[in-house]
């Protein structure tokens, strides 16, 4: 089951285990390569599925051609409760994590300048929007007796002792937060075209945190084994731009297309490394570096019906036309390929081009505004064969269809009430999702001062995984006010 780690050096130039580790993986997909920022409760109470009608500031995100759709000037602000549970079982037995944070999830505004009645250009307008949102992860997995490995050690009589390792629990922990900030300039020609053009701004800040604890069965004593390399912290700034078009069909169809450039990161990661010093003892150090990573190109489609002045339908389908790809410093002094190399060949061959398909719907009665919406995200990563345990504790190669990310459905509705000048709308989504949870593979180490009294540090190396079923639902509510000026 577990391996003793050769000694670890420090000062060395890379994380070759990155590579294969899970958060990273996970996290290249699911926040950095992500289009979901949040946004005003309208927004998020049509499951972000307002591309062929704009008219909505975080709706620039998605189509900046929504900046031309306004006709008058805009400020609007967004408070969101967000509401994440896991539930990660594993060989029938199930823990739940539960927990909520309130956030200021949008602020935006756009300035409507009236032209020249003669000119086809009946407006043009500046914009500005900020969408944030938290990506606070917990997962705890129980305990699994029966993995377990045969050590020997000598006792304070000096006595030779044999005892069970028992894996006792396994938590990942992922705290902060992801944003983007879109300034838009956009335009009404002939109220018959919208056209927009915006520069993206986008920023993520990640704590994280992997360990499991192993139990001596008969000693009763424990120790927490952290990953190597982590607690990591990340602090990442990244830009693009994109372009749309809203055209009308005629009075009750409208079609919308956005294109936007892969998204350039600049990655800034402190992280922990483990290893022994020169008395032989396990010791931790922290480490610094840099990563550049490009996330897919995207490109939406749209189209709504207006059925009438009461009532719209919108549909958006979202497409990563490219994959995710770090920059690749080379080779390893000591000759191996570097981390960023070997998750490029991952996301080569295992990442797909990621799908997104939105419908959302308003109806209208006097001031009143009643809206729903849907949506589904495929999963972006292929089925995986993987070496891992069974409840009987042995391991064996198994196939993971949902490995790191699964299919995420979103379900949404809302209220508002236009009050002329201003409005007030608020809104719920709830996202699920089921997917495969591995770890305990790969390298770990505890450091003297946190493990058995018997075992002065130790370092292990993994071969076989654990892998646990994660059923994540996110609640999300959001309240918005808005004031046309």
């Amino acid at each position: 089951m577990i391996k003793k780690l050769s000694i670890i050096t420090f000062l060395s130039v890379g994380a070759l285990y990155f590579a294969q580790d899970a958060s990273v993986i996970k996290n290249t997909a699911e926040i950095y390569s992500s289009s979901n920022y949040g946004g005003t409760a309208k927004f998020n109470s049509m499951a972000g599925s307002m591309g062929a009608l704009g008219g909505d500031l975080s709706v620039i995100a998605v189509n900046p051609a929504a900046t031309g759709v306004f006709i008058t000037s805009d400020i609007s602000g967004t408070l969101s409760v967000q509401n994440n549970k896991n539930e990660s079982t594993l060989f029938g037995k199930s823990f739940q994590s539960d927990y909520s944070k309130t956030n200021l999830g949008q602020i935006g505004a756009v300035i409507s300048f009236d032209t020249d009645r003669n000119s086809p250009w009946k407006f043009v307008n500046l914009a500005f929007n900020y969408n944030s949102k938290n990506i606070d992860d917990y997962v705890q997995t129980p305990a699994a007796n029966t993995i377990q490995e045969s050590v020997t050690y000598t006792d304070s009589s000096n006595n030779s002792v044999t005892d069970n390792l028992l894996y006792n629990g396994h938590a990942y922990d992922r705290l902060g937060t992801a944003s983007n900030m879109s300034i838009a300039l956009g335009g009404n020609y002939d109220n018959k075209f919208y056209l927009g053009g915006a520069v993206n701004i986008k920023n993520a800040d990640i704590q994280q945190a992997d360990f499991f604890q192993l139990k001596m069965q008969n000693l009763g004593e424990t120790a927490y084994y952290n990953k190597q390399y982590t607690p990591y912290n990340e602090v990442s700034n990244g830009i693009s731009a994109s372009v749309g078009v809203i055209g009308k069909v005629n009075n009750n169809f409208r079609i919308g297309a956005a294109i936007e450039t892969p998204t350039i990161w600049n990655i800034e990661r402190s992280y922990t490394e483990y290893g022994l010093n020169s008395s032989n003892i396990w010791v931790s150090e922290v480490f610094d570096e840099s990563r550049r990573l490009t996330t897919p190109m995207k490109a939406t489609l749209s189209g709504a019906l207006v059925a009438s002045k009461n009532f719209a339908v919108n549909i958006d389908y979202t497409l990563g036309v490219t994959k995710p790809k770090y920059s690749d410093p080379g080779p390893l002094p000591n000759g191996d390929e570097s981390p960023e190399h070997q998750l490029n060949s991952y996301f080569s061959s295992d990442y797909k081009n990621t799908s997104d398909l939105r419908i959302g719907a308003e109806y209208r009665m006097a001031g009143f505004r009643l809206r729903g919406g849907y949506g589904i995200e495929a999963n972006p990563f292929d089925a995986s064969s993987l070496k891992s345990f069974n409840s009987t504790g042995n391991s064996g190669a198994n196939s993971y269809s949902s490995l790191f990310l699964g299919k995420r459905q979103t379900l949404a509705g809302g209220l508002g009430y236009d009050f002329k000048s201003f409005y007030v709308d608020a809104g719920v989504q709830n996202i699920t999702a089921t997917y495969d949870n591995p770890f305990f593979g790969g390298k770990y180490a505890v450091t003297a001062n946190n493990g058995f009294s018997v075992i002065n540090g130790d370092g292990v190396d993994n071969s076989t995984s654990i892998v646990s079923e994660v059923k994540n639902t996110k609640t999300n509510f959001f309240v918005t006010v808005d004031w046309k000026f």
